[in-house]
């Protein structure tokens, strides 16, 4: 354990009564969650948040179920011992393949009275006030898109909707090597995009089920039809969360607020300030943490 992991937060304890308060934690396994924890922190500016990056085992979305859960519920539990008792999954694929299973048999044993929300579900569920088609494309990581949880949560709310989905392998590799921008992006960009509206011409509505891929927005409208509307997660998941603390006192009366966020990574810091400005308009400063 460094000295990171053994530095506590005041006020932090893993086991501690409901009295004690800690920050808002912020999961991804890369950087993507960047975009949503910009969105959080425009409607709560006063909260604090501890964002938690597992840059040294990305991707995610390439890998097992298994492996999945294993990685995510090992941040959880981190992020939980940093005084955390609200977590969001900033990532689609860790929502996809680990969110339930946590929230059913973890949480009760690690402590039943934390939280751990994902970025799915607030996405689908304004889904059917935007379509009129009923007919929705789904643009994601190969890992998010084979787990199929953005049809299933769909048709549990919205029977009468189609989803088709599109992996598209090489939209976070760009980003992530700050070439999301350069002309040989478009070729990447308009094939997904000409594939999926090839699967069904009659979408009018696209999710992007990847943090990543709002900075890819601008090019995205340049390949699409004029009347197909695109969907971001950072403005919906943050206005969800307003909505879950209001709903929720109790969890809201447990986070500190002093505007305060602070970054963690599983890879070098240099890289991850390097790479988090793709994401972010600001410098930051990240302390590196060992997750086992």
């Amino acid at each position: 354990m460094n000295d990171t992991q053994e530095k506590k937060h005041e006020d932090t304890n893993s086991n501690s009564p409901l009295g004690v308060r800690g920050s808002i934690g912020i999961f991804d396994s890369g950087y993507g969650g960047l975009t949503i924890l910009e969105k959080i922190k425009e409607a709560l500016p006063d909260n604090d948040f501890i964002y938690l990056g597992d840059n040294a085992r990305t991707p995610y979305g390439t890998r097992s179920f298994e492996v999945v859960y294993k990685y995510t519920l090992q941040c959880v539990t981190q992020l939980f011992e940093m005084g955390c008792h609200l977590i969001i999954l900033a990532c689609n694929t860790a929502s996809a393949k680990a969110l339930r299973t946590i929230q059913q048999n973890d949480l009760p044993i690690l402590d039943p009275n934390r939280r751990v929300l994902g970025v799915i579900r607030p996405t689908i569920e304004i889904i059917g006030d935007l379509t009129q088609s009923k007919h929705v494309g789904l643009l994601a990581t190969t890992g998010t898109v084979q787990s199929n949880s953005y049809p299933l949560e769909i048709k549990k709310i919205f029977p009468e909707i189609i989803v088709s989905s599109e992996a598209c392998p090489m939209w976070v590799p760009l980003i992530e090597n700050n070439e999301h921008l350069s002309d040989g992006a478009d070729y990447f960009i308009k094939k997904n995009l000409d594939q999926i509206l090839k699967t069904d011409p009659l979408i009018d509505t696209l999710i992007l089920g990847c943090t990543h891929y709002p900075l890819l927005i601008n090019k995205i409208y340049k390949y699409l039809p004029k009347n197909v509307k695109v969907i971001t997660q950072g403005e919906i998941v943050a206005k969800s969360l307003v909505d879950y603390l209001n709903r929720h006192p109790e969890i809201d009366s447990r986070c500190t607020k002093n505007g305060k966020i602070e970054y963690f990574t599983t890879e070098s810091t240099d890289k991850f300030k390097s790479s988090a400005s793709i994401f972010l308009n600001a410098e930051i400063v990240a302390k590196h943490i060992n997750i086992d």
